[in-house]
C-alpha cells in the first residue's frame, strides 16, 4: 500500500527499500523488552502507522494504539490494518495530548514514537500515557548532545528518566538510527499535558 497508493504518507516507493527503511526499522524497537513484554502500547505521531502498526503485527497478542491527528492518515492506517487483518489495533486520531487527559491518561506499558520530535517534547508527550515504570520507545537520527543534555534537564520535571541508548543501524532503516529508552520514573506531573502543540514549540529543559 504505501508503494501503490499515491497519498500514502510515505516518500519511499521501493517495495525493497519499503521493508528496510519503514519495516525492518520498526522491529528495531523490539531490540527492548520492555516493549516486546507491554501488553499495551500507543504509537505517538503515528503517521502511516509506524512503527505501531507493524510492532501490533509482531506481538499479536498487545493492544495498540496508534494516535494520530491527520485525518487521511488516520483513514491509511485504518485501511492497512483492515487489509493486513492486525485485529489487535485501534487508531486515535486525535492528539496525544487530548487522549492524555481522558482515556489515555496512565493507560500504556510501553511508548513509541518515530521521528516525531525532540526527546524532551517525545518525553512529555509519552509521560501522561504511561503508567508508573512504564517505558517509551523513541527512534532517532545521529545522536544529538545538546538534545540529550536537553532532555536530563527536563526529566525530573517530566517525570522521565533517560536509561539507556542504543545504535541498531545494522538492523535498520538508517545507519545511524538510535533508540532511546526511557522509564516513567514517579507519578504524572500535575502540569501535563500542555495544551497541544506546547510540547514542541516549548519543549522542557531549553
Amino acid at each position: 500500500m504505501l508503494a501503490s497508493e499515491r497519498d500514502a504518507p510515505s516518500a519511499v516507493r521501493d517495495p525493497s527499500e519499503l521493508w528496510r527503511v519503514h519495516v525492518a526499522d520498526s522491529l528495531a524497537g523490539l531490540e527492548f523488552p520492555e516493549l516486546g513484554s507491554a501488553e499495551r502500547v500507543a504509537d505517538v505521531g503515528s503517521g502511516a502507522g509506524l512503527p505501531g502498526l507493524v510492532i501490533a503485527a509482531a506481538l499479536p497478542d498487545a493492544g495498540v494504539d496508534l494516535i494520530e491527528s491527520v485525518g487521511r492518515k488516520c483513514a491509511f492506517i485504518e485501511r492497512a490494518a483492515s487489509r493486513a487483518a492486525i485485529a489487535n489495533v485501534r487508531v486515535v486520531c486525535e492528539r496525544s495530548e487530548a487522549w492524555a487527559l481522558g482515556e489515555g491518561r496512565q493507560a500504556y506499558d510501553a511508548v513509541t514514537a518515530r521521528a516525531v520530535g525532540r526527546l524532551s517534547t517525545l518525553a512529555e508527550l509519552a509521560s501522561p500515557l504511561l503508567g508508573d515504570g512504564a517505558a517509551l520507545v523513541a527512534w532517532k537520527g545521529r545522536r544529538d548532545p545538546d538534545e540529550e543534555d536537553e532532555l536530563a534537564r527536563a526529566a525530573a520535571r517530566l517525570a522521565m528518566e533517560p536509561v539507556e541508548i542504543r545504535w541498531v543501524g545494522p538492523y535498520a532503516g538508517s545507519r545511524n538510527r538510535h533508540l532511546h529508552l526511557m522509564r516513567k520514573s514517579g507519578p504524572t506531573p500535575d502540569e501535563l499535558p500542555r495544551r497541544p502543540g506546547v510540547a514542541k514549540r516549548r519543549p522542557f529543559g531549553k
